[in-house]
């Protein structure tokens, strides 16, 4: 699909500067930042899960541990 990307002055250079650094057009450094976003939210949020459900059943131990 295709898409029109309205960036400020600062963004488009910092754009550049990125597909640059990466040896990639504009276009991949902005699809490679998309997905790198989304698997990092993913990650989180796995990680705030799996620590909630450790919270939760070590609770008692980390009660001890904290006393």
């Amino acid at each position: 699909m295709a898409m029109t990307l309205r960036l400020e002055p600062e963004d488009e250079k910092a754009l550049a500067l990125l597909a640059e650094a990466e040896g990639v057009s504009k276009q991949e450094a902005t699809v490679r930042a998309i997905r790198e976003a989304a698997a990092r939210h993913v990650r989180e949020d796995k990680v705030r899960r799996l620590s909630a459900a450790a919270r939760q059943r070590y609770a008692d131990l980390l009660d001890r541990l904290g006393q």
